[in-house]
């Protein structure tokens, strides 16, 4: 029950395809992985960057209501009777 050599030279063929095609497999897969995390990592940094502006947008107008306020508490209230003219 041996293998003629021409069987072998099928059979080690064989082989060789189901080991590169493995390999090639592992490889493509492996590329694809690594391009998905770079793409997670850009999107994080992008993420990021948009949230850096948004705090800065949101600090600028916390300081713009802050001084609108201030600024109502510190104009002198006008009573309505005083503004009316005597007759």
């Amino acid at each position: 029950m041996y293998l003629s050599e021409l069987e072998e030279i099928i059979a080690y063929v064989a082989c060789i395809a189901i080991v590169i095609g493995f390999i090639v497999s592992t490889y493509l897969e492996i590329k694809n992985t690594v391009a998905e995390e770079k793409q997670k990592q850009l999107e994080k940094t992008e993420n990021e960057e948009k949230i850096k502006t948004l705090i800065h947008y949101f600090n600028a107008k916390k300081k713009l209501i802050d001084s609108v306020v201030a600024l109502i508490k510190n104009t002198p209230k006008s009573n309505p009777e005083s503004t009316k003219k005597e007759t």
